[in-house]
């Protein structure tokens, strides 16, 4: 076995072991942690890319060399053909050349260096992301730019807030992207991509992708969307450049056909209006501006989501502000806290949201996302109908769940909370570890089951979730804070600190102003924990109250 034949063998054996780490992945987009194996795995590629292109670069040179031989040899011989041949010597060496020297080099020339490169090619294929990672990554920059309100510029030139690693989009990117959206019949996104693609060809970007495929989706798109007007100027642009393209040519008739009837249809409207009476016209924009001082209308859930991810969230009035404290807490003089207490910070006061400071260190940290990481699969929902657990495009995570007899130091977390919080721990459920993708996020829900779902935690047989504790494990950038849209509440990541409140009141019955969602990450990796803490088990813990909503 050659040198050559050896380090592909030792390469595949590594990759080998590499894939079967990976072949466990799946759905890459919803995950960080799990995202960086494959920048291992595309280092490796590189490396054997490279090891290629030494090989090809070695057979060359020594092809490159035999030429440069053979070429001053053939010119002194074709000076005097018979007078070369007259040396034995040399009519030797021709029949040896034609004869063995020939083949030699023939056999330098077939001989497949890309076989190892090939090899492990297909290999890391096999555990490559899938079309569903590329569509839910492209969504989720969708997504971040219309809750974070981003232009595609700017994400097109990678000033993100908080970035470190800055990388611009090609002309090829956007229109990827634009594609995307044009197949999900996301005509606003289609538009807005096709247009960042075609403004970067005009300021003279190279790209394989011309212009008019880009003014085709463009025109198209703005269509759909019923600018017939803007769309007839693309196709003009379009058939300026290709004349002949037959789409462009049907379309060019089709939207001069409708702008007609539009504006025909808008005249014979503006013609009704007017007869009607600027009278009337006038009592009717009165009452509406009267209806809408009397009424406020409510902002809608998810308006008011991005907005708090966003930081524009419903600020506490100053006299709330003032009931909202920081403290050194010891939960009523437990002994493990009598000397030491811990930091606590109200961070909301209804519902009531606390916050502990410096509660889980960094080597605790470490040791929670080591366990927890070979065990990343796709976070579930519960179907709020059958009950069976399925992922859902507004949950863009994964999530491992660890149990107290793994590891000593997971016993003594789950000690922490119940010293912390006085509940009772052995009806809690696992520690569930979460680590969310490409603008990874987790839309409005709540933790407890409502009425309309009396079977939500039958199994466990320990009756509703109490009350959520979330440990945050890491920072974050940009983004991933953990809003309550209902009441306006904005709690945002901070490493080694955890957030606690509530989810029922001592009577028993949910607390619907708990509804909360963990907003997109826009920059940065976002790893969380939490511990959902059931009913049973708190009866003298946390006596049941008489007051249904108190």
């Amino acid at each position: 076995m050659s040198r050559m034949e050896r380090q592909c063998w030792g390469y595949l054996l590594v990759l080998s072991y590499l894939f079967q780490t990976l072949s466990a992945h799946s759905d890459f987009y919803t995950s960080i942690g799990h995202m960086t194996d494959l920048l291992y795995t595309e280092k490796d590629l590189v490396t054997s890319l490279k090891n290629y292109i030494t090989a090809e670069e070695n057979k060359l040179k020594q092809v490159k060399q035999w030429a440069e031989k053979l070429d001053v040899l053939s010119a002194i011989a074709m000076q005097d053909p018979e007078g070369f041949l007259g040396n034995p010597v040399n009519a030797f060496k021709l029949m040896k050349r034609l004869n063995t020297e020939w083949g030699d080099l023939e056999s330098l020339v077939l001989k497949d260096t890309k076989e190892g490169f090939i090899s492990n090619l297909t290999l890391q294929r096999q555990h490559f992301p899938t079309d569903e990672d590329q569509t839910g990554a492209a969504k989720a920059l969708l997504r971040l730019q219309d809750t974070y309100r981003l232009d595609t510029n700017t994400i097109s030139t990678g000033d993100l807030p908080g970035v470190t690693h800055k990388s611009p989009m090609t002309v090829e990117d956007c229109f990827e992207l634009g594609k995307i959206a044009y197949s999900e019949v996301d005509y606003y996104h289609t538009e807005l991509w096709m247009e960042q693609a075609l403004k970067q060809l005009d300021e003279g970007e190279e790209s394989t992708v011309d212009k008019v495929t880009v003014l085709d989706y463009l025109s198209y798109a703005i269509y759909q969307q019923g600018d017939l007007g803007r769309a007839l100027e693309l196709t003009k642009r379009l058939l300026m450049l290709d004349p002949e393209h037959q789409r462009a040519n049907g379309n060019l008739k089709y939207f001069e056909f409708q702008l007609i009837n539009q504006r025909k249809a808008q005249a014979q409207e503006a013609q009704k209006a007017q007869e009607e009476g600027k009278e009337r016209r006038k009592r009717l924009t009165s009452d509406a501006s009267k209806k809408k001082k009397r009424f406020r209308e409510p902002v809608p859930e998810r308006k008011m989501y991005e907005m708090l991810c966003r930081g524009e969230g419903i600020k506490l009035t100053p006299r709330r502000q003032r009931r909202l404290f920081c403290r050194y807490f010891d939960n009523h003089g437990h002994p493990k806290y009598l000397l030491s207490p811990v930091k606590q910070e109200d961070e909301w006061d209804r519902p009531y949201i606390v916050r502990y400071h410096d509660i889980i260190s960094h080597g605790e940290i470490e040791k929670v996302k080591e366990l927890a990481k070979p065990r990343l699969r796709r976070a579930t929902i519960s179907n709020p109908i059958t009950g069976v657990l399925e992922t859902a495009p507004y949950r863009i995570s994964k999530s491992a769940w660890l149990t107290a007899y793994e590891h000593p130091m997971i016993d003594q977390i789950n000690q922490r909370i119940e010293d912390l919080t006085g509940l009772e721990m052995d009806t809690a459920e696992e520690l569930q570890v979460a680590n969310y993708g490409v603008g990874g996020q987790y839309e409005p829900h709540f933790d407890f089951g409502r009425k309309d779902e009396p079977d939500a935690f039958k199994e466990l047989g320990t009756g509703n979730r109490i009350a959520t504790w979330l440990f945050y494990m890491s920072d974050v950038a940009a983004g991933g804070a953990t809003v309550f849209p209902d009441v306006g509440a904005a709690v945002w990541p901070k490493k080694g600190t955890a957030v606690f409140w509530y989810n029922l009141f001592p009577s028993g019955e949910g607390d619907y102003s708990t509804r909360h969602a963990a907003c997109p990450v826009l920059v940065g990796n976002k790893w969380v924990s939490n511990k959902w803490i059931h009913e049973r088990g708190q009866e003298f813990r946390r006596p049941c109250g008489l007051n249904e909503t108190a």
